[in-house]
């Protein structure tokens, strides 16, 4: 009774500040011929309803809860097609983006990725547009994301050739790292770079760890609490072999920013830090960028006292 009222009405009320609550719910809990029912207001719709600040979500809701019928999800976002990037850079319509690219199948979003086409870096450095971009590197197939990284290398190295010339002392490998400079500090870019760090192929992960004396210049010359978020930023990453920290501290680039790192940190920061890299050291004495960490580990233990225990080691080589 309840819902045959509300489906006379079903628009209205998913534009509704208040309304928009109730379709929800009948998304969630409401039976599969009720979802389907209420699907079929949506269908014509889409776009208002995705730009609008309730209509987002009812939409949200939807792709959610009737994810079961892949036709139907369809046709829903298929209405997004040629309005994408309007979407993207809407406060209400990245949203529905995003959801579209976490609830549908990835063969069903090639429009999305092609919408993207010249405007990955763009789309990087925007406050929605970063977010859709990371979902797209969490969800799509390889074959989607491989263009989308591919981008975003050949715009930076399309930026270094316009600081060519800039300077005669400026060699080839400063002007990719300039350019490169804008996605790595982007309040925006950087959590992309984040993202291809996580779900890059490792050629991707390679090419960002190769420019990471950029981020080197970040913790030098960057507030204190700017500073603080970063070095935290790689610390409370999963510890193991296959940390952050760890495959910076053995890596020819990135062991010179745990190095920095380790200067610049306030004194409760770098003993987490001396903490993180301890269960490490038999390994990194078997590398030559890892030994550069141990002798900074030493100077600072040195000088800190026997709080956290000689980083050496018994003699006998056990830990």
């Amino acid at each position: 009774m309840v819902f045959g009222e509300i489906l006379q009405a079903a628009y209205q009320l998913m534009t509704d500040v208040f309304g928009n609550y109730v379709i929800q719910k009948f998304f969630e809990f409401g039976s599969a011929d009720q979802k389907l029912a209420l699907a079929t207001r949506i269908r014509g719709h889409v776009l208002p309803l995705a730009l609008q600040m309730y209509g987002c979500r009812v939409i949200q809701k939807a792709l959610e809860s009737i994810s079961s019928d892949q036709q139907v999800i369809s046709d829903i976002v298929r209405e997004l097609d040629g309005h994408v990037l309007k979407c993207v850079k809407d406060q209400n319509g990245n949203h529905v983006v995003q959801k579209c690219i976490e609830c549908v199948q990835p063969q069903a979003l090639q429009f999305i990725i092609d919408a993207f086409q010249g405007q990955v870096f763009v789309l990087s450095t925007h406050p929605y547009g970063c977010r859709v971009i990371q979902r797209i590197l969490e969800h799509c197939t390889q074959e989607q994301t491989l263009p989308i990284l591919e981008e975003l290398h050949q715009h930076s190295e399309q930026l270094g050739q316009k600081y060519q010339g800039v300077s005669l002392e400026m060699t080839p490998k400063t002007y990719y790292t300039v350019s490169s400079d804008a996605l790595f500090k982007d309040q925006y870019g950087n959590y992309v770079i984040q993202h291809v760090l996580e779900h890059g192929r490792p050629e991707d992960k390679s090419k960002i760890v190769a420019e990471v004396n950029v981020v080197e210049k970040c913790v030098i010359h960057s507030s204190r609490a700017e500073r603080a978020l970063l070095i935290d930023e790689v610390c409370c990453q999963k510890d193991g072999p296959h940390s952050a920290l760890y495959t910076m501290m053995k890596d020819q680039y990135a062991n010179y920013v745990v190095q920095r790192m380790i200067d610049m940190a306030e004194p409760a920061q770098r003993k987490i830090i001396m903490h993180k890299i301890r269960p490490h050291i038999a390994t990194l004495r078997k590398y030559t960028y890892g030994k550069h960490i141990l002798a900074k580990l030493e100077k600072y233990y040195m000088k800190s006292g026997a709080d956290l225990g000689p980083i050496g080691g018994p003699t006998n080589g056990l830990m």
